[in-house]
């Protein structure tokens, strides 16, 4: 007589473990999606001092744009092409390509340390940008948590003692775009697939780069730069396939913290490629961006169990 009342509990513990290992899965791979972007930024900083950010950023996207044509091959698999939200591809790649160059132009002039630790701001602005564009509003306590997130990124900049150099302010720009650029892709995650929001990702950073390049051209005067063309390209389409599967698996608020995952590739690639070692102001205010952070997703874990 038991047994039908306790199917459906069964089958809702099912759903619960279901959607835990997605979350899981969703976390492992945005976590490998940073891994890539970190390793992309020493690149390009590397690059950087061969040729003009402009002809890097162009090298980013082409070469990023014919490998996902080449995989996802949209001359026999043409529906792959069709996006049910062309505005919004349009946009978020726009804001993708505004991110990438504003970073890459801040690379120039700062630390792998001090761009990550600016970019630190995204989950912040996801968290505060959640409700009007998601519906996902959040209450005072994350509200105070984004407040202390904001003052680890002043103890980074330093704006008050004069220091902050004018590169930092395209880092934060670049980390406005950014949070914008991930909301647009949890929108995305359920109405076009990765192949095509893959394709649409990189297109209009191609176009546009491929128009302004010829006034900035330099020819790789080695192998070794060339091959550095290919892998920042190839970084990119893969790291950012990986980070559209795994809006598909778990909520935008849930990612966000674990971009601070990528501090560790940042810092580490800094000292091994660069000789970089942190200032104490900017592993101090990473630190206070990250504690903020995962308060964050802890008050996203409690809100989730409390619903």
């Amino acid at each position: 007589m038991d047994a039908p009342a306790a199917r459906p509990a069964a089958a809702t513990t099912d759903a619960a473990q279901a959607a835990a290992r997605n979350r899981l899965k969703g976390i492992g791979l945005m976590c490998a999606a940073l891994a890539c972007f970190a390793c992309l930024d020493a690149l390009a900083k590397w690059l950087g001092s061969h040729m003009d950010p402009i002809q890097v950023v162009w090298t980013r996207y082409t070469t990023a744009l014919i490998m996902v044509l080449i995989i996802f091959n949209p001359w026999q698999n043409r529906g792959v092409l069709v996006t049910r939200r062309p505005w919004i591809q349009a946009i978020r790649s726009a804001l993708l390509f505004g991110s990438t160059a504003l970073n890459f132009f801040a690379l120039q002039h700062l630390q792998l340390d001090q761009t990550v630790s600016i970019m630190f701001a995204t989950p912040f602005l996801v968290a505060i940008l959640s409700g009007p564009f998601l519906g996902e509003w959040i209450g005072p306590r994350r509200w105070a948590a984004v407040i202390v997130g904001f003052i680890g990124v002043l103890v980074v900049t330093r704006p008050w003692g004069g220091a902050i150099h004018w590169a930092m302010l395209l880092s934060m720009v670049g980390a406005c775009c950014y949070a914008v650029y991930n909301l647009l892709t949890r929108l995305l995650a359920g109405q076009d697939s990765a192949a095509t929001t893959s394709i649409y990702s990189v297109a209009f950073g191609a176009i546009v780069a491929t128009a302004l390049v010829p006034m900035v051209w330099v020819t790789p005067d080695s192998v070794w730069v060339v091959a550095g063309m290919i892998a920042i390209g190839a970084l990119g389409a893969f790291g950012h396939w990986l980070l559209i599967i795994a809006h598909g698996y778990a909520p935008a608020g849930i990612l966000a913290p674990f971009i601070y995952s990528q501090i560790v590739w940042m810092v580490t690639l800094g000292w091994l490629v660069f000789a970089q070692v942190p200032a104490a102001n900017t592993l101090a205010g990473a630190g206070i961006v990250i504690a903020s952070g995962l308060y964050l997703l802890y008050r996203e874990r409690v809100v989730g169990r409390a619903a």
